[in-house]
């Protein structure tokens, strides 16, 4: 049997889209099916929807089942897991919901830009999400008290968390004066979290450029207009596309001896100078307790949108010794990791 959206060269790009959109409607209409069953009873299935490299061992993957069996739940027990991958492509990502719908689960655990695409499909199942921008701006709620849909999890925006990151860069570099703010202007809340910035630089007494990311072709030139702006570091606005590219931050960083940091562990375990934001695996692990509570027959639409209470604090020694940067003792001992 042909991929549900292997495409005829032959047919127009009008008749493409048309039957690629019918086929996303028909999968994602399809209900949830009956229940595997295991030892004779029958238990959920829950789809792991990411939009990154197949990875086993995806220290996120396995926060959420430390968290369902902290909740009392053990898989291949209590439920069965099927992870689903995009490959790093958004390409993939459509292509993606339409396969993990037809396998037909009970309820999906999500992550990144791939929401979206759950979300564009209109599915009906429960869907719990970590999502690093404003879920209400991004259309998935109607406001974090009161989600009132089918999704519900863990916003990972926070805003309050700004200053402090911006601070803690300055620290590291006496004398900075000016700061590249990068950021991808399509994401939701990245307006927000732009003024949250440009507040916090006026209050730290420096001087910000604003350089939106359009993309990987624009990666070069946008961190070129870093350089010509005269920065003197760099302010990554965390998003899972730009944790893919870290290195990229990274190796320009070096080059130049322009540090940057973000609010995700990863940008710093990647080769940059520092991060300061949530603990993302204890995001995926929180959200265990939610698949608990909606599988004992909670709406998601009646659970909360959370923040995360868990921030740490990771600074690359690595990092800063190839870009010879003295640290203070005082910034290391504060850290919640060095990595050496």
């Amino acid at each position: 049997m042909a991929h549900p959206l292997e495409i005829d060269p032959a047919l127009s790009a009008g008749t493409v889209q048309r039957r690629a959109f019918a086929t996303w409607l028909a999968a994602a209409a399809l209900p949830a099916g009956a229940q595997a069953v295991v030892s004779g009873r029958a238990v959920p299935r829950i789809a792991w929807a990411s939009g990154s490299r197949p990875d086993a061992s995806s220290p996120f993957l396995a926060a959420l089942r430390q968290g369902l069996a902290e909740a009392g739940r053990l898989e291949g027990r209590d439920f069965l897991l099927d992870a689903w991958w995009g490959d790093d492509s958004m390409e993939r990502l459509e292509p993606l919901v339409v396969e993990m719908l037809r396998s037909r689960p009970d309820l999906i655990v999500t992550q990144g830009p791939v929401i979206l695409a759950v979300q564009r499909s209109r599915t009906p199942l429960p869907v719990l999400f970590a999502y690093s921008g404003d879920p209400v701006e991004a259309g998935l709620v109607d406001s974090l008290p009161r989600p009132g849909r089918n999704l519900s999890g863990i916003s990972m925006l926070s805003l309050e968390l700004v200053g402090k990151r911006m601070q803690l860069l300055a620290d590291a570099v006496p004398g900075m004066r000016r700061l590249a703010l990068v950021s991808n202007p399509g994401h939701a809340g990245e307006r927000r979290e732009l003024a949250a910035s440009q507040a916090a630089a006026v209050t730290l007494g420096l001087e910000v450029s604003y350089l939106p990311l359009r993309g990987d072709a624009a990666l070069d030139e946008t961190l070129q207009g870093a350089l010509r702006a005269g920065c003197e570091g760099i302010v990554v606005f965390p998003d899972q596309g730009m944790m893919r590219r870290s290195e990229r931050f990274a190796a320009f960083a070096q080059q130049h001896r322009m540090p940057a940091t973000s609010g995700w562990a990863e940008f710093a375990r990647r080769g940059n100078l520092m991060s300061y934001g949530p603990n993302i695996q204890q995001v995926f692990r929180r959200l265990g307790s939610y698949v608990d509570r909606v599988l004992k027959g909670t709406r998601p639409g009646d659970l909360p949108v959370e923040l995360p209470v868990t921030i740490e604090h990771i600074v690359n020694l690595r990092s800063a010794r190839a870009m010879r940067l003295p640290l203070s003792r005082s910034l290391l001992l504060g850290a919640d990791e060095v990595i050496e």
